[in-house]
């Protein structure tokens, strides 16, 4: 029996109304999305700087039950895992780039009660998760560098998608970076079945019409090629 993996969209906020989080969350989320991405910058793995774990513990007092995903672009991820799964976090991905030993910080992961996902930037070769995959829930293929939205989307690391599918075909495996209505056909016929999409979702004004136009795409390769 094929084990069959699932679509789900899930928005970025970061370029979200921060003073109005809540509402702009609860919106994405009625608007159809299936979870919620929210990107964690350190200024030190990335030049950029978001919010931390309490930003996140009032954005889950506000919000009961939606899934929600750190992306971790920090230099110390094993730094906030205790912080994170405090503050109501649901899956944990962190990048590979800057970890000594990734599969301690996997086993952290899920002993503080999260899920565990692994990320790799651009220049980071797909077969490094060989040694790890049985230890992960997920894994981040970024399609842009790491640190701000907005960028263009680089088609070829959809190479890394492919690959992932063709090896792990039961693998949840998710696509960041200049992910939209444009971009999303290849994603999706490269195998990636977990969206993340910032300004194509939060810069429209139909945001459920844009994360189902992403999911009806993604599904339908999904049963063609029985993903």
């Amino acid at each position: 029996m094929v084990q069959k993996i699932t679509a789900k969209i899930g928005p970025s906020i970061l370029n979200a109304d921060l003073s109005q989080l809540h509402v702009e969350s609860q919106r994405l989320l009625d608007s159809g999305a299936d979870y919620l991405h929210l990107d964690v910058m350190d200024g030190h793995f990335v030049p950029n700087l978001t919010f931390g774990h309490p930003l996140v513990k009032c954005l889950r007092n506000k919000i009961k039950n939606a899934f929600f995903e750190t992306h971790m672009m920090v230099s110390k991820p094993e730094q906030w895992i205790e912080a994170m799964a405090n503050a109501g976090v649901n899956q944990y991905t962190y990048h590979v780039e800057p970890v000594e030993d990734v599969p301690l910080i996997c086993r952290k992961v899920r002993e503080a009660g999260m899920k565990v996902g692994i990320a790799l930037k651009p220049g980071t070769p797909v077969d490094v998760v060989v040694n790890y995959i049985d230890q992960v829930d997920m894994i981040l293929i970024m399609t842009v560098e790491p640190g701000f939205g907005g960028q263009e989307f680089m088609k070829p690391m959809l190479e890394k998608v492919a690959w992932l599918r063709k090896n792990y075909p039961t693998l949840d495996i998710e696509v960041d970076g200049g992910v939209g209505l444009n971009t999303i056909q290849f994603c999706a016929e490269a195998g990636a079945n977990m969206i993340v999409s910032g300004t194509a979702v939060t810069g429209s004004s139909e945001p459920g019409r844009v994360m189902r136009s992403l999911k009806d795409a993604v599904t339908q390769v999904e049963e063609f090629f029985c993903f």
